[in-house]
């Protein structure tokens, strides 16, 4: 039976959805692992998604809470808002209580990734508060620490990411995530689903 791993984000812009997709197709070039993209539940009303000028949804499929159990393991992404996560993706995490009453969740591994607008706006600090909802449900996460290699070094250009996670930088929206960061991406997601393998291997 495949290992599924599961890439669960919320993209307002289509930052955090680019990375999504690399970190698909790195999950996916492991043998065995099953990757898959899921989306959670948009909050605004079209009114105010409108006055925001955020472009449709892809056609990503939702999710629920309880499709989470049947994860394997997870990488998590979203947008900052002021250093935390997006308030969309806390939402979801908040309808999660019948997942923690019956710890569906724990011992399963969860890597973190994220957009942010400024290099002052978050890449670390957003994936460190998120930590505490894993925390709860007794998940294991995985940062990428610095397997990444010389990549995590990279000083001659702009680059999002760090130990906690692939990132990117959208600015004012107008920038798109860097072939670097899509390739830290696609390392968190090979990176990710070789460790959900060996755990769901050895249980």
């Amino acid at each position: 039976m495949a290992v599924k791993l599961y890439i669960v984000y919320c993209s307002m812009y289509g930052h955090v959805e680019k990375l999504a997709e690399e970190i698909k197709k790195g999950a996916a070039s492991v043998e065995g692992v099953e990757a898959k993209l899921w989306q959670v539940p948009e909050t605004l009303q079209e009114e105010v998604l409108g006055k925001m000028s955020a472009p449709p949804k892809s056609d990503v499929p939702l999710i629920t809470p309880n499709e989470l159990s049947e994860g394997d393991g997870f990488v998590f992404g979203f947008p900052t808002r002021f250093g935390m996560m997006a308030a969309q993706f806390k939402a979801f995490l908040d309808a999660t209580g019948g997942l923690w009453k019956a710890q569906s969740l724990a011992g399963k591994p969860a890597g973190i990734f994220y957009s942010t607008g400024s290099q002052g706006g978050g890449q670390e600090t957003t994936a460190l508060t998120a930590i505490t909802q894993l925390v709860h449900h007794g998940m294991i996460f995985v940062p990428i620490g610095y397997t990444f290699g010389a990549g995590m070094f990279e000083m001659e250009q702009v680059k999002g990411g760090s130990p906690y996670g692939a990132g990117t930088y959208a600015g004012d929206g107008s920038r798109q995530p860097s072939e670097l960061e899509l390739q830290q991406a696609f390392h968190q997601g090979k990176y990710l689903a070789t460790i959900t393998k060996k755990l769901k291997e050895a249980a």
